[in-house]
């Protein structure tokens, strides 16, 4: 059986835009929902994207709802894929990241391992994976769902989700939340920048900066 739905609304550009200037670690910071399992790791490095979440569930040696998906992405799209806890099968692999790019999705994100990494890496196509495997799906037309709520490393994805990963894992956030989270971290990250120019000139201590240093001495004095 399978279950698609509508191809969701995509975040707006100025949101992706906005969000693109953060890091994944700098929402870590007081954030805790959204973020995927850390074991969920991009192969391509120094890469950091955003786009519009469009999900697929797919279990076990399956990959027919996958093909099918690859031809009704659209630029800026991110393809979340949902494999049902298996973690033996790539479903994903130098085919699909042909397919999946010529359709102007800017990411794939597997919650298990892909295959074929020289191709995906010749594509410069920018995946997040469990690792790699050599066993890989077939079509075997078991079903699946498209465009549902899934789980994704841990995380709730729904479609129309922006996604933002980068070198230290991915984050999923509700569209309405974007612009928020983002001025946030940018805030946060400007702090940041100039923390480490004092640090660098030596004219502060890190202890000092963060108030760890009063704390620890405030304890010593009681």
């Amino acid at each position: 059986m399978y279950v698609i739905k509508e191809m969701p609304e995509q975040v707006p550009q100025e949101d992706l835009d906005l969000l693109a200037g953060v890091e994944t670690a700098t929402v870590g910071h007081w954030r805790l929902l959204g973020f995927m399992d850390r074991n969920i790791q991009p192969l391509l490095p120094g890469r950091r994207v955003v786009g519009t979440a469009v999900t697929v569930a797919i279990a076990g040696p399956d990959s027919t709802l996958l093909h099918h998906a690859t031809g009704l992405l659209r630029p800026g799209d991110i393809l979340v894929v949902d494999r049902l806890g298996d973690d033996k099968y790539a479903c994903w692999g130098g085919g699909v990241t042909v397919a999946a790019k010529a359709a102007g999705a800017v990411a794939g994100i597997v919650d298990g391992p892909c295959t074929d990494l020289s191709e995906i890496t010749e594509s410069d196509f920018p995946m997040w994976s469990r690792g790699l495997s050599p066993i890989t799906t077939r079509l075997y037309d078991l079903g699946g769902g498209m465009n549902i709520p899934v789980c994704c490393g841990g995380a709730v994805v729904m479609p129309g989700d922006a996604v933002l990963a980068d070198e230290s894992g991915v984050l999923i956030l509700p569209r309405q939340e974007v612009r928020a989270v983002a001025e946030e971290a940018l805030a946060i990250q400007g702090n940041a920048a100039n923390r480490d120019a004092i640090l660098r000139e030596k004219r502060h201590k890190l202890g000092d900066l963060s108030g760890a240093s009063a704390m620890i001495l405030a304890k010593l004095t009681e």
